[in-house]
Order: C-alpha cells, then sequence, then structure tokens
C-alpha cells in the first residue's frame, strides 16, 4: 500500500515506515544522541510524540490528515541508542473525524500509549 500523507517528513526524525494496510501502521524510530535531552542520553519525549503522531498519519493515510488532539501517556523513558516501534489502528471514523489508538514500544515493553484524534478536511489546511 501507498503511503499517501506526509510524504516530506523526516524520517530520521520520525520514523521509517515498517508495515501499512488499511486503517494500520507501523514505524520504527532509531533514537540517536541528537535527540537527547541531557548528558544521559535521555531522548526527549516529542520525539517519541513525533513518531506515535506520524505513525497515526500514515494509518489514516489521506493527503489532507490533521490532528485535532491526542490523549497520552508517557509510560517509560526512552535513551540514545534505543529502537521504539509505534502501532496505530484506526478504532473509528465518524464522518471526517478518525479516532485512531497508537502504541509504541521498545524491546517488547510499552513505553508510550495513545488516542489521536485525526480529521481529513476536504482540501488540505494551508491551502485558504
Amino acid at each position: 500500500m501507498d503511503i499517501n500523507t506526509h510524504k516530506k517528513i523526516d524520517r530520521n526524525l520520525c520514523g521509517k515506515p515498517l508495515e501499512i494496510s488499511e486503517g494500520f501502521s507501523r514505524v520504527e524510530l532509531l533514537l540517536t544522541d541528537n535527540m537527547s535531552a541531557d548528558e544521559s542520553g535521555l531522548v526527549h519525549g516529542g520525539f517519541i510524540f513525533g513518531l506515535a503522531d506520524y505513525a497515526a498519519m500514515i494509518a489514516v493515510n489521506h493527503p489532507n490528515v490533521v490532528l485535532g488532539s491526542s490523549d497520552v501517556k508517557f509510560l517509560k523513558p526512552l535513551k540514545k541508542g534505543d529502537t521504539a516501534i509505534a502501532e496505530a489502528r484506526v478504532e473509528n471514523i465518524t464522518g471526517r473525524k478518525h479516532i485512531v489508538r497508537v502504541t509504541v514500544e521498545n524491546l517488547k515493553t510499552k513505553v508510550f500509549e495513545g488516542v489521536f484524534t485525526c480529521f481529513v478536511p476536504d482540501k488540505h489546511v494551508l491551502s485558504g
């Protein structure tokens, strides 16, 4: 299946798609030193959120998809050198609203979970 959204995203920062099917995606992100928040190598949560958001976007897989809101939990810290894998599943579609559940794991341990409310407007949000 082709990816129809977020085609210019930097996959070094938001992840590399491993699998995509109708209403589902699996995306992998290698956590690098430039993602570290401090000398210990703790990765800033924004990179994990970005991975999860990207996985949600390609699970919806529409060129105009945008994030409306999210309810997320960071469960365990990650550090440089870890590999994070996000899985996103569309759970419900009501009109233009898509509810997507995303989990992120490292070595089969859940480190993040969230519900993303995505919208698919008729035209691109920047098209005026």
